[in-house]
C-alpha cells in the first residue's frame, strides 16, 4: 500500500505561480502528477523517475518543473505561466509493484 498526501492547489491569477507538493509513504520509483477538468480525462501532467529522469505533456513543457527529494519521499510540481486551461484538480499518483496509486487530489484554478 501507499500513501499520499498532497498540498499546495488554490486560486491564481494568469501568469502566475503555485508549487504543489506531495509526500509518499515509501520509496517510490515512478511518481507523478495528473490532472483532470470537468468534462475532460485525466491527463499526465509530469512524471519523474528513479533519480530524475522526467518526462512533460507538451502543453506543460517549459512552464512547469518537476522534482523529487528521494530522501524525503517527496516530489513536487512548480507551475509558472499559468493559463486559465490548467484549471483542474491535480492528482499526485505513484506507480508501486504494478499499480497506480492516487492522491485525494487538489483544485487549482486559474482566473482573474
Amino acid at each position: 500500500q501507499v500513501q499520499l498526501l498532497e498540498s499546495g492547489g488554490g486560486l491564481v491569477q494568469p501568469g502566475g505561480s503555485l508549487r504543489l507538493s506531495c509526500a509518499a509513504s515509501r520509496i517510490i520509483t515512478v511518481l507523478g502528477w495528473y490532472r483532470q477538468a470537468p468534462g475532460k480525462q485525466r491527463e499526465l501532467v509530469a512524471n519523474i523517475i528513479g533519480r530524475g529522469s522526467t518526462n512533460y505533456a507538451a502543453s506543460v513543457k517549459v512552464r512547469f518543473t518537476i522534482s523529487r527529494d528521494n530522501a524525503k519521499n517527496t516530489v513536487d510540481l512548480q507551475m509558472n505561466s499559468l493559463k486559465p486551461e490548467d484549471t483542474a484538480v491535480y492528482y499526485c499518483s505513484a506507480e508501486y509493484n504494478f499499480r497506480n496509486y492516487w492522491g485525494q487530489g487538489t483544485q487549482v484554478t486559474v482566473s482573474s
